[in-house]
């Protein structure tokens, strides 16, 4: 179904020792040439979890963040020469089992990124355990964020998503090494004009599952009107931004 295409799951991982090998067993068989890791200096046995279980491991010497994280996954990515990268959380929130479906309009060429929304069927986030603060939250962001980008996204906030090698291409080192980056690679492709697609999916949240706090919800909250600010500033062209002149 790849279509000669390099499909690489790539995985963000920080204490996930505990989760990684369901993450890995519920990875379907032969959708990805490769699985590697990228350990943001965990505290507990993810990287030797990872060796033992054959995955291609990257490391940080010191914590960089959700941000940093995923700049060295697609580095690493299109070093191995990836045309599609999905990102899986090794905590296993997000099921695998729906990669087939993520990267299916990629390979057909439909589209330059996939995201996987808990929110095109809002009722599946809430079953899964999703806080309800937090699915209000999504709501609110989210219609704000499709209003100031033109965009009809159900989700921005998703961590289950597919690349192409376009948007891996992008001057993602210039975005943040924190949990907004997710949000700026969305402006990127807006700004690239690059098309985003979305499936429903299903997640769960339980103890093991990596969750932010409160307090840093709303700190990631406050980091998106930022974001949307810079780029108001920029379309408007009152001021330059490097890692939107792409």
């Amino acid at each position: 179904m790849t279509k000669d295409k390099k499909v690489i799951v790539v995985l963000p991982a920080y204490n996930a020792a505990k989760t990684l090998k369901m993450t890995l067993d519920a990875i379907p068989k032969g959708i990805a040439d490769e699985v590697i890791l990228v350990d943001d200096a965990s505290k507990d046995d993810t990287v030797e979890t990872a060796k033992k279980l054959g995955l291609r491991v990257f490391t940080h010497s010191k914590n960089l963040g959700y941000g940093g994280n995923q700049k060295t996954c697609y580095q690493e990515a299109l070093k191995l020469g990836a045309d599609i990268a999905v990102m899986v959380h090794p905590d296993f929130q997000y099921d695998p089992v729906f990669i087939p479906q993520l990267i299916q309009p990629l390979v057909n060429g439909e589209c330059d990124a996939v995201f996987g929304s808990r929110m095109k069927i809002p009722s599946n986030a809430l079953k899964g355990g999703m806080p309800y603060w937090k699915f209000v939250a999504n709501i609110f962001l989210t219609k704000l964020e499709n209003f100031i980008l033109g965009n009809n996204l159900t989700e921005y906030h998703s961590g289950f998503r597919a690349y192409g090698k376009k948007v891996m291409q992008l001057p993602l080192r210039l975005n943040s090494d924190d949990f907004v980056f997710d949000t700026e690679i969305i402006v990127q492709m807006k700004i690239a004009k690059m098309k985003i697609k979305e499936i429903p999916i299903s997640t769960k949240y339980f103890p093991e599952a990596s969750q932010i706090s409160f307090k840093r919800s709303v700190e990631y909250g406050l980091a998106i009107l930022g974001v949307l600010g810079k780029y108001i500033l920029f379309k408007s062209g009152i001021k330059k931004y490097k890692q939107f002149e792409v």
